[in-house]
């Protein structure tokens, strides 16, 4: 620093000189003043931070998902192997959401603890092992053990990697990054849908694990390669319980855990309830598969409206409210359409209100808590995934898919109001002068 110092303090060649030899003395004692406020070492240890490579964050982000909906054209051939009743057989997905939660909650605080890499990879690992178990599980019960043991691996999936996307991207860089992971999204229940369906129909759900298997080997692979470690070097060491303290306390924290629940229990329900609809209706598995494709082109075409409104600077509540009374006509669709098997027309209108929904829900859901983005995330994803999990239970124990659309919808359009009018109160409020 003093050779330096010495080197601006000489005497100028030229006017060039004497430009540069302002401008790093400028630059010197900004750098002094950011230090002493203990700011310059974040701001510097922030772009060191190594961005993620936006495939990889789409393919995990999208494996949850992808293992979801290859499981549930399998549902069909788990209640005839084990003889259970459809209710039965669909209470996998609940138990996965919850198992999921847990996950949410253990991987998000490893990723403050060990760091976002490891955490990721030992929770590939964890669904490896896993899914072997449950593909060689003898019972029922065994198989629900060892699909929740999955889910707790799939977790990471979710947790690390939307927390390693936040490290990396800040403002609208991160709702346009939460865009594009969405429309990429929109493909997921194409691939595990139709190789659900497919693997399903050739060698039942055991042929399904085996192909989780291979698909998740590779991806571990591919992360153990390309997966930068994000984890800043000043991540607050506040517990686990404080920051849940803080959290509960915060009614926008609130408002995205029913908002992004609801928006999943619907999704969700189709994949849950569905098969056995068709299954009365007398459609093959493979029909119900081929569906993956109109809610694939509703959850895309969703992502890409979403990019345009935003483009647009339309807020987020209005985003979300728009989507809250798409969410609500779909409903009333299924509902008029359900006793043919085209009633999964309307769920295109669900599907594009989830990605409409969710990335706006969750690119500014932790804006006030960057200081601990592992343990905040994981608690967030905590309270929404045990959201989803009690909904899909009471979904699959009512078995009537319309109802549940039009119920979710219905709250959904009341959230979304009352977080607008409130929005619109504090704003005006803040024009006042004293």
């Amino acid at each position: 620093m003093a050779q330096i110092y010495f080197a601006a303090s000489r005497k100028p060649r030229n006017v060039k000189h004497v430009i540069e030899c302002r401008s790093l003395n400028i630059k010197l004692n900004v750098q002094t003043t950011l230090s002493n406020r203990g700011i310059f070492e974040n701001l510097t240890m922030n772009k060191l931070i190594e961005k993620v490579s936006i495939p990889l964050a789409v393919v995990l982000l999208m494996f949850p998902q992808i293992i979801e909906t290859m499981y549930s054209p399998a549902l069909t051939s788990v209640k005839s192997t084990f003889g259970v009743s459809s209710n039965e057989a669909a209470q996998a997905m609940s138990i996965f959401f919850v198992a999921f939660a847990f996950g949410v909650v253990f991987w998000g605080r490893m990723c403050d603890v060990i760091g976002r890499r490891v955490s990721t990879i030992l929770g590939l690992i964890v669904f490896i092992i896993a899914a072997i178990f449950t593909m060689l599980a003898p019972t029922f019960n065994l198989l629900l053990t060892g699909f929740g043991c999955c889910a707790f691996g799939a977790a990471v999936g979710s947790v690390c990697t939307q927390t390693i996307i936040r490290d990396g991207y800040h403002g609208k860089e991160l709702s346009h990054v939460f865009s594009i992971v969405g429309t990429s999204i929109g493909i997921s229940p194409v691939i595990g849908m139709l190789a659900g369906s497919w693997l399903t129909s050739f060698g039942g759900y055991q042929w399904v694990f085996i192909a989780m298997v291979v698909f998740i080997i590779a991806l571990l692979v591919w992360s153990l390669f390309k997966l930068p470690e994000t984890k800043p070097t000043h991540t607050k060491k506040d517990s686990l319980l404080s920051v849940g303290i803080k959290m509960l306390t915060d009614a926008h924290i609130w408002y995205i855990t029913l908002m992004v629940g609801l928006f999943n229990i619907a999704l969700f329900s189709y994949y849950s309830i569905a098969p056995f609809m068709f299954e009365k209706l007398g459609a093959s598995v493979n029909f119900f598969g081929n569906t993956g494709f109109i809610l694939a082109l509703g959850s895309v075409l969703g992502s890409v409206i979403n990019m345009k409104l935003i483009r647009m600077h339309l807020s987020h509540e209005k985003i979300v409210m728009f989507a809250s009374w798409l969410l609500l006509i779909g409903g009333f669709g299924v509902f008029i359409m359900q006793e043919s098997v085209w009633f999964f027309i309307p769920v295109v209108l669900v599907s594009l209100s989830f990605g409409l929904a969710i990335p706006n829900l969750l690119s500014g859901a932790l804006t006030h808590y960057r200081d601990h983005l592992g343990s905040a995330g994981a608690l967030l994803g905590l309270f929404y995934y045990l959201v989803i999990g009690f909904g899909l239970h009471r979904a699959a124990e009512f078995g009537d898919l319309a109802m549940t659309l039009i119920g979710c919808a219905g709250i959904a359009c009341v959230i979304s109001i009352i977080k607008y009018l409130v929005g619109l109160i504090t704003f005006k409020t803040s024009d006042i002068e004293f």
